[in-house]
């Protein structure tokens, strides 16, 4: 394999390959209707589950349903799987959060991931009044992010004046037990975003370039990393391709949805994803027709067994021990993404 050795990576990995995180993701609300969207988040809550996946990412923005509603369906239909919860800060107080995350652990016993959204679209934000710029939104994720966490770890009355948050003499109850802490991830695409997971040790989530066209100093070893990345893999390359193109198919209407989100966005990633398109092609592993279509907001892998494998293990040696995956079209889906991480561990 043309990859580089532990010792050329930019950081070498800290987990062994078979202790890789792999989350799904819960389908939006958005796509579906309210006949079937319960049943499709309980069915796919239970595929990933049975996939061995870690946990299940639930979105979050203005067109969507409640998250924590469906954290608690995913929670009440499975034995381990952790929602994986966006968290975007104007939608409530950080001790409301804190509240949430510890009575769900104190009902279930199970833990909570929190996904940490700054926020892309600012018509969404606009519409809740929010001006805040994007910079200045990482820092008040991070402000946010401490206060939870402060909380969480239940150390006594919590008193703390920020720029954009103060509390005084906070208590929180009922006390999460320490086996439950959830752990946090926050988008590193930007240096604010960066700066961000270094200030609150959160795992930095990228949507990621090819493999190939990374440098070492592309990766900060200070901070740990994951990416957030769709797969379609077959035994078959060909067969994989059909079904991508398929699932995903050329759509007018859906790129004109996706040049006006460009205009309304101020992402780093959707931006730097949207440049990338342009060289995406059916000869590379490396695929973004469904987010140039909207149909889905991260990069794909789409080929063979071993094609998709090596892929995934040059993301590993660059320091990317945590996988993010598109919502899965099936069970089969997952088997076969799978397969593709095995040969990972194969070759690790």
């Amino acid at each position: 394999m043309n990859t580089r050795t532990r010792s050329e990576s930019a950081v070498t990995p800290t987990k062994p390959v078979d202790a890789l995180e792999i989350f799904s993701t819960c389908p939006p609300s958005s796509t579906s209707d309210t006949l079937t969207y319960l049943k499709e988040v309980i069915e796919i809550a239970q595929w990933s589950e049975e996939a061995g996946c870690t946990g299940i990412l639930v979105y979050s923005d203005n067109s969507l349903v409640d998250p924590w509603l469906v954290a608690q369906v995913i929670i009440e239909n499975t034995r381990q799987l952790a929602p994986l919860v966006a968290v975007q800060p104007v939608y409530m107080h950080p001790y409301m959060l804190a509240k949430k995350v510890a009575s769900l652990g104190f009902m279930y016993g199970r833990k909570i991931y929190l996904n940490m959204v700054a926020g892309g679209f600012k018509n969404d934000l606009l519409a809740l009044d929010d001006t805040t710029p994007h910079d200045r939104r990482y820092d008040r994720l991070a402000e946010y992010t401490t206060i939870i966490k402060k909380l969480l770890l239940n150390e006594g009355p919590l008193t703390m004046a920020g720029d954009f948050y103060r509390v005084e003499n906070l208590k929180l109850a009922p006390a999460l037990p320490d086996t439950l802490l959830p752990e946090i991830f926050i988008s590193g695409s930007s240096e604010a975003g960066l700066a961000a997971a270094k200030t609150i040790g959160a795992t930095a989530i990228h949507y990621p370039k090819p493999a190939t066209d990374y440098a070492e100093a592309d990766i900060d070893p200070a901070v740990d990393a994951g990416i957030r990345i769709g797969i379609i893999c077959r035994e078959v390359a060909d067969h994989a391709w059909a079904v991508a193109r398929q699932r995903f198919p050329e759509d007018r209407k859906g790129q004109l949805t996706h040049q006006m989100a460009m205009k309304v966005s101020d992402s780093v990633w959707h931006k730097q994803l949207s440049e990338l398109a342009a060289n995406s092609s059916d000869n590379n592993p490396y695929w973004l027709v469904p987010f140039q279509n909207y149909k889905t907001m991260c990069p794909y892998l789409v080929g063979d067994y071993e094609t998709v494998g090596r892929e995934l293990k040059r993301y590993y040696d660059l320091g990317y021990q945590t996988f993010i995956l598109d919502v899965p079209g099936s069970m089969e889906d997952l088997v076969h993404i799978r397969k593709a991480f095995d040969r990972v561990n194969q070759a690790g």
